[in-house]
Formats: structure tokens, C-alpha cells, sequence
């Protein structure tokens, strides 16, 4: 989660045009105890870092860094994990539930949300870290 990130970064940055913004995903995992993922909570934690840390370092050319936080989504990891399609009903309907929302989020709304910190609209914004998880984190 950090290696391939920094050495990603540092390559692209002789590539990116003033005024550019740069978008990471991290996880609500960062930001919530959640047990056994010490390591991967470790990791997105880490990247928030470098979000601050680029955002001061890039302030010179502009350059926006922003973090996507994405809560419980939608994706087909669910069915890759569990052994069978109910295995994988019942595992969205757990993460669901811890959801304030009721619902998982879907791959859709963290594009949107990445689209928007890559916009002009988001000019202002540099060195956040913006959570899109139903309200996991903010309750």
C-alpha cells in the first residue's frame, strides 16, 4: 500500500502539469480500530501521510493531493471470498449493517468523488482525506 504508491508518485510527478491534482485511496480503515487489520490500517494510514506531506511539498506548483477513504463497497471481492453466493449475501448484509446508510456503497460513488477532486470545482481543495462510507467514520 505505500511502496508501490511513493515510487508511482515519484515518477509521475516530472509528468504532471502545474496545477494537477493527484487522488490516493486509503481506507475508514485508517481512521477506525478495527480488529485484525493492524497492518492494512497501518499502510492507510501511511498514505494519509503522504497526502499531508505531498500537499506541502507540491504547494509550489499547485499540484492538489487528496485522499479518497471509501467505506464497505460493492465490488466483487465479496463473492471471490466467500466459499459460496449465500457465503457472500450474508457478508454484504454484515458490512451493511455497520453501515449508518443500511446499504454498501457502490464503485460508482467513489468515481464520482475522484472525478470531483480532479475538477476544476475542487480547485480549493488540497490535503483532505474525504470519507465516502455511508457515515462509518463519522459515527
Amino acid at each position: 500500500n505505500t511502496r508501490g504508491l511513493a515510487f508511482t508518485v515519484k515518477k509521475a510527478l516530472p509528468l504532471l502539469n502545474d496545477g494537477g491534482a493527484i487522488i490516493v485511496i486509503t481506507s475508514i480503515a485508517e481512521n477506525k480500530g478495527i480488529p485484525g487489520f493492524t497492518a492494512y490500517s497501518a499502510t492507510k494510514a501511511a498514505v494519509r501521510s503522504f497526502v499531508r506531506t505531498w500537499t506541502a511539498e507540491l504547494k509550489d506548483r499547485r499540484i492538489r493531493v487528496n485522499a479518497i477513504s471509501p467505506g464497505p463497497i460493492d465490488t466483487p471481492i465479496f463473492d471471490q471470498q466467500a466459499p459460496t453466493k449465500e457465503g457472500a449475501d450474508q457478508a454484504r448484509a454484515q458490512f451493511a449493517a455497520a453501515v449508518p446508510f443500511g446499504r454498501l456503497g457502490r464503485p460508482e460513488e467513489i468515481a464520482s468523488t475522484a472525478l470531483f477532486l480532479a475538477s476544476d470545482e475542487a480547485s480549493f481543495i488540497a490535503g483532505v482525506d474525504l470519507p465516502v462510507d455511508g457515515g462509518m467514520t463519522a459515527i
